[in-house]
């Protein structure tokens, strides 16, 4: 199994940052893809962005320009370097790894237990 722990939200008032991190941990063989959803109350949940372990990245339109998503494949950890930040952007941030794992088949995508975001105006 895999276990994805995050950190890094708050409260931060409009036009601030924030930087999110997400570890991965577990009897983990190969994590692929890494990436970042968010939920507001009532609302579904949307893809901010993600990168693969290759390098590639995509972005939300919301998120283009402002957030910057990384990852350190040693540790098995991804980032989320929120800027300028607006009211609309407070929702619960959730992490997710596609990963492999020992003991389990095939690439599965765990997730994170989410981190509150909340931005001020």
């Amino acid at each position: 199994q895999v276990q994805l722990v995050e950190s890094g939200g708050g409260l931060v008032q409009s036009g601030g940052s924030l930087r999110l991190s997400c570890a991965a941990s577990g009897n983990i063989l190969s994590v692929n893809v890494m990436g970042w959803h968010r939920q507001a109350p009532g609302k579904p949940r949307e893809l901010v962005a993600t990168k693969t372990s290759g390098g590639s990245t995509n972005y939300a339109d919301s998120a283009k320009g402002r957030f910057t998503i990384s990852r350190d494949n040693a540790k098995n950890t991804v980032y989320l370097q929120m800027n300028s930040l607006e009211p609309e952007d407070t929702c619960v941030y959730y992490c997710y790894a596609e990963a492999t794992s020992q003991g389990v088949g095939g690439l599965r995508r765990y997730w994170g237990q989410g981190t509150q975001v909340t931005v001020s105006s």
